[in-house]
């Protein structure tokens, strides 16, 4: 696979015509969509169990906490990661603010104000993916150029992921970057620093900003934004699911096909969804590691950032009167 441009695609993106294919033959997986508000729960549990444990190491050696940042607390980031994930397509509560106000609570943890900010552009990626002036998944240009296939490269970018998702966002001309949620979310998430520095100190701090970069990072979690778009398999499959063990503690977030295509169902039922369409999930090339496609990623040479898909045209679909409605209910979940 080439190392110096984008695999380009005329085609529209999979999703929306898959949607519709599997909402013809089954039916039935209509009665997936809807809320989960339990997900509040984990939520809770989550950011608890992240506060305990800065409060627990805030004494210890910087390696006992370095340690256990990589070892227990960037997975129970990454969750919190999923949760916002969640909230961003309104799948807790159907009060918009109550959604709002739990990916704040999810993203407390995480050090850097971002949930709302993620929400909006997250949006977008599904609404519009492979268009590289409206999807943020994809890689700038310049940020593929600089790190190509480079094992060194590849390394330095997954250690450095929060810093170049950052620099994406300003490419994407159509998002309001600044509104009452987005400054809501940074005065909570300052606020909540502040209170763990002043009362824990400095040690259970750097626990949760060190859990918040190998959450997303060079970490065999970090694979996840491999496994998702990138086109490891086959350059005619631009998107991948992952089905191993870790979805156990990562709320199913490897059911990435499904969740493309059905953006309205939640996290626990999406393993329902696979087995109700089988024809349509069986037949797509998956991924069973999150690790073993982590060093995939760093060594094999055919492996760059280019190995995406981008499209000029913004992903419509020519619907029929018949199949209109059913796309409706769908799309109404990707806002």
């Amino acid at each position: 696979m080439s190392d110096d441009h984008f695999h380009f695609s005329g085609a529209p993106e999979p999703h929306r015509i898959r949607t519709l294919q599997i909402l013809k033959q089954h039916p039935e997986v209509k009665a997936l969509m809807g809320k989960n508000p339990f997900t509040s729960l984990a939520v809770i549990g989550l950011v608890g169990a992240m506060v305990g444990l800065s409060y627990w190491v805030k004494d210890s050696a910087w390696w006992i906490i370095l340690l256990l940042a990589y070892g227990v607390g960037a997975f129970l980031n990454h969750s919190l990661f999923v949760m916002i994930h969640e909230c961003s397509h309104y799948l807790l509560f159907r009060s918009k603010a109550l959604n709002n106000i739990f990916a704040i609570i999810s993203n407390l943890p995480h050090v850097v104000p971002s949930a709302i900010s993620f929400q909006r552009y997250h949006i977008k990626h599904h609404s519009f993916q492979g268009v590289h002036e409206l999807d943020a998944d994809l890689p700038d240009f310049w940020e593929a150029r600089l790190v190509r296939n480079s094992t060194a490269g590849k390394a330095l970018w997954l250690l450095l992921f929060p810093f170049f998702q950052v620099t994406r966002t300003f490419r994407l001309k159509e998002i309001k970057p600044v509104d009452g949620w987005i400054v809501t979310n940074f005065v909570v998430q300052v606020a909540f620093d502040f209170a763990i520095w002043y009362f824990f100190g400095p040690g259970a701090l750097m626990f949760m900003v060190l859990s918040f970069f190998f959450s997303i990072g060079l970490h065999p979690l970090g694979a996840r934004w491999i496994q998702e778009h990138y086109l490891t398999l086959d350059k005619n499959q631009e998107t991948y699911s992952y089905y191993g063990p870790l979805n156990t503690v990562a709320f199913n977030v490897g059911f990435h096909n499904e969740h493309h295509d059905f953006p309205s169902i939640p996290w626990n039922r999406l393993p329902r969804l696979k087995k109700q369409a089988p024809a349509f999930y069986d037949s797509l090339l998956s991924h069973p590691s999150w690790t073993r496609l982590f060093f995939r990623f760093l060594f094999d040479k055919n492996i760059s950032l280019f190995s995406r898909t981008i499209r000029q045209e913004r992903g419509k679909v020519k619907l029929t009167d018949e199949s209109k409605p059913d796309l409706d209910l769908v799309e109404a979940g990707r806002r």
